[in-house]
């Protein structure tokens, strides 16, 4: 890539842990090409490596797209069945290793995410919405479905029939209807989101790793395995983490100040 050609997929690794990925085309909508497609990939599995990583965010450049999904002008050159299925591939396990990451990713929609744009917000852990933003999984509009994990999301998400509705008819959801399906995490003013997914960044990086990334694996093994044995495995996470020195230090700066204030 010349160095003049702006890049697709812009990636800010922040010395406090944090990483914004920001899709960049702006003029299409941020939609993806294949080069773009196979630049995330490739960023996501470097995520999963590195042990420094506090926080990820997703959103979009511009003001009216977070991401339209698969850029259909360049993908028509790809027909085939085979040529579909290798998309899908790549696509689906980027966003399952994207789900994966032990530290929470939050997706800053500022604008449309529609088709596969919806189906990267719905991977990720936490979505901060612009009250004008809007999501949808339109596939049906185009013969097709969701092929990147976004119907599995969106059941587990706002149940069978919810589910259902939404993918038959292919609706756009507006802020506030994401907000009341308990797809939207916060809805925030016009223009805000990136800086509300920074600041709650922010306060994940602040907070101890290890406790972090805990809470999110419990949380993940009750969506991915029977309620007995995420019990289990939550408690499995406790006694390593109670001896642990962010433990100590905080009972620690309790007892001195209870002891200050007798």
């Amino acid at each position: 890539m010349s160095q003049n050609t702006p890049q697709k997929l812009l990636v800010d690794s922040q010395p406090n842990g944090i990483v914004v990925l920001t899709f960049n085309r702006p003029e299409a909508h941020n939609a993806l090409e294949v080069e773009t497609m196979l630049r995330f990939a490739e960023v996501v599995q470097a995520l999963a490596a590195d042990e420094r990583l506090r926080a990820v965010i997703l959103t979009g450049a511009g003001d009216s797209a977070f991401c339209s999904g698969g850029d259909l002008v360049e993908l028509s050159n790809y027909p085939a069945a085979d040529q579909g299925q290798r998309m899908v591939t790549l696509m689906g396990d980027a966003l399952l290793t994207l789900e994966r990451l032990p530290v929470p990713v939050i997706a800053a929609v500022n604008g449309y995410a529609l088709g596969g744009g919806s189906e990267i917000a719905l991977a990720c852990d936490l979505r901060i919405v612009d009250e004008n933003a809007r999501l949808g999984l339109v596939h049906i509009r185009l013969g097709l479905i969701p092929g990147w994990g976004g119907g599995q999301r969106l059941l587990r998400m706002v149940g069978y029939s919810q589910a259902l509705d939404l993918l038959l008819r292919g609706h756009i959801m507006r802020a506030d209807e994401l907000k009341a399906l308990g797809v939207a995490t916060r809805v925030v003013e016009r223009g805000t989101s990136l800086s509300q997914a920074l600041e709650l960044a922010q306060q994940i990086a602040s907070a101890d790793a290890g406790t972090v990334r805990a809470i999110k694996s419990l949380l993940q093994a009750g969506v991915n395995h029977p309620y007995a044995e995420a019990l289990d495995f939550e408690r499995s996470l406790f006694p390593a983490l109670w001896e642990a020195d962010a433990h100590l230090r905080a009972v620690s700066d309790f007892m001195n100040k209870k002891d200050k204030e007798s």
